[in-house]
């Protein structure tokens, strides 16, 4: 085909010749620059007034919103029933998920290299987006005020959007998803950030969601409808320092904002980073199958409830949801209630006055691939208070033993409130300086948050705990 003819391509703009597309910037550094500035400012526009006014809000939406969930046994839920062949949990329409067996064989050296356990099996890409716009020169995102019904206290700050696909295309028959359209109709906005994530590897099955910051321009208008405010990155870092405020989704694609300066030097060039994470990757076979939930070893169901024998990890539970500001005003559903507040920490030092943590090469059942790169410490203390001292997991005396003054930060986060019951875990960033090794044990390596920011603009390199820490770096909730 002749250049000066070929058709120009979706989205690419023609050069001042004519001579079909002109070439663009591949990054462009000033989007990071932005997105600084606002970190550096805690601004939320009328009629907030800065971080204290956005949680006031977020606490009189919960107010208005007549909320309500309440336990119930798996007779009382309404479309979801066990399959009497396999006695996995499903909805009657086949649509929104399972609660199936999962069977997972390690190979490679973990201490349990095999095990049972029910998992969400949720085959479908939602999208949990961010709007963004320069409001008098500084960039702000759109935040919803959006009730959940497994948050600690209901309501929490989201992102724009927050939906499965089951809820962006009216499968529940309810109301549409507000401003879905500026993430899913190519023009409509300019992509800031885009990439498939993980969720959480030991609750759900090879689950990603497609998360995205994209911006308009300064003059478009955006009706704001009032579950939604603007707010700048500064703010929203004030705000993760409180408890149950920021959700999860929220967090995670906080952790995929462009922020980061590119470090000139680190411990670990990048490919030799990339090197060892490959390595880990490759040592570990794992095989993770579904199998029927019903008999799965160590598991038992009753009327309300299917639980561990010995009361560790979780519960799968039903819950009804009375919930006015939802698409749909009330529901049932099942939820994965955790058996216990999980941990989850890095470890942090400078080395040679660059900071690094320490990020662990985890091996979690319902990973797409075998290991993604997740904190230093992220467990739940009561599922190894029964094992000796020498087999809980690395760094976790030195976490929970840490000297208030070596905290740089730390808060209680709830976890995925759309699938998790009461599911929280204490968030640290502890200084080791002196106290940890350049050369740690295996499975472990430091890296600098630029190198972390550079991986999670792909795909399932760090796991959804890890990005939660990084976002509390990316919005200067804690300095490193």
């Amino acid at each position: 085909m002749n250049p000066r003819t070929a058709p120009t391509q979706v989205g690419a703009l023609p050069d001042a010749r004519g001579l079909g597309p002109a070439l663009r910037w591949r990054k462009e550094a000033a989007v990071g620059a932005r997105l600084r500035r606002s970190v550096e400012v805690y601004s939320a526009p009328p009629p907030l007034s800065g971080p204290d006014g956005v949680a006031d809000w977020v606490a009189e939406r919960r107010a208005a919103g007549g909320f309500r969930v309440d336990r119930v046994p798996f007779a009382d839920l309404d479309g979801w029933g066990f399959d009497r062949r396999t006695g996995d949990l499903a909805h009657r329409s086949g649509r929104f998920f399972t609660v199936s067996g999962l069977h997972v064989r390690v190979e490679g050296g973990v201490p349990v290299p095999e095990w049972h356990q029910p998992i969400i099996d949720q085959n479908e890409v939602g999208v949990l987006g961010i709007l963004v716009q320069e409001i008098d020169g500084l960039p702000h995102m759109l935040m919803q005020a959006k009730m959940e019904p497994g948050n600690a206290n209901t309501v929490q700050l989201s992102p724009t959007v927050q939906a499965t696909r089951s809820n962006y295309t009216r499968a529940h028959g309810g109301r549409a998803v507000r401003y879905i359209e500026y993430f899913t109709e190519p023009g409509r906005a300019r992509v800031l950030a885009d990439a498939l994530q993980s969720e959480h590897g030991s609750w759900f099955l090879r689950k990603s969601n497609r998360n995205m910051i994209v911006e308009v321009p300064p003059d478009a208008d955006v009706p704001v409808h009032e579950d939604f405010r603007w707010v700048s990155m500064g703010a929203l870092g004030e705000l993760l320092r409180h408890d149950d405020l920021v959700n999860m989704d929220a967090r995670t694609v906080l952790a995929c904002a462009p922020v980061a300066e590119e470090e000139p030097q680190a411990l670990h060039p990048d490919p030799e980073l990339l090197s060892w994470f490959t390595g880990e990757r490759s040592r570990y076979r794992v095989r993770a199958e579904t199998v029927p939930l019903a008999g799965i070893p160590d598991w038992v169901r009753e009327p309300d409830r299917v639980r561990h024998r010995e009361g560790r990890y979780f519960d799968v539970v039903g819950v009804r949801v009375r919930a006015g500001t939802r698409e749909v005003g009330g529901w049932t559903q099942p939820l994965i209630e955790p058996c216990g507040t999980g941990v989850t920490a890095f470890l942090t030092r400078r080395i040679g006055g660059v900071p690094h943590v320490l990020v662990n090469a985890r091996v979690e059942g319902g990973f797409l691939d075998t290991v993604e790169l997740g904190p230093t410490v992220q467990c739940t203390p009561r599922n190894h208070a029964h094992l000796p001292s020498a087999d809980r997991p690395p760094f976790l005396a030195a976490v929970l033993g840490s000297p208030p003054e070596r905290i740089r930060y730390e808060a209680v986060h709830s976890e995925e409130g759309g699938r998790f019951l009461n599911a929280r875990s204490r968030y640290m960033v502890v200084d080791a300086e002196g106290l940890t090794p350049l050369a740690p044990p295996p499975g472990f390596v430091w890296a600098t948050p630029g190198q972390l920011n550079a991986l999670v603009r792909h795909g399932h390199y760090v796991n959804v705990q890890a990005r939660t820490l990084l976002a509390c770096i990316n919005t200067g909730a804690v300095r490193l």
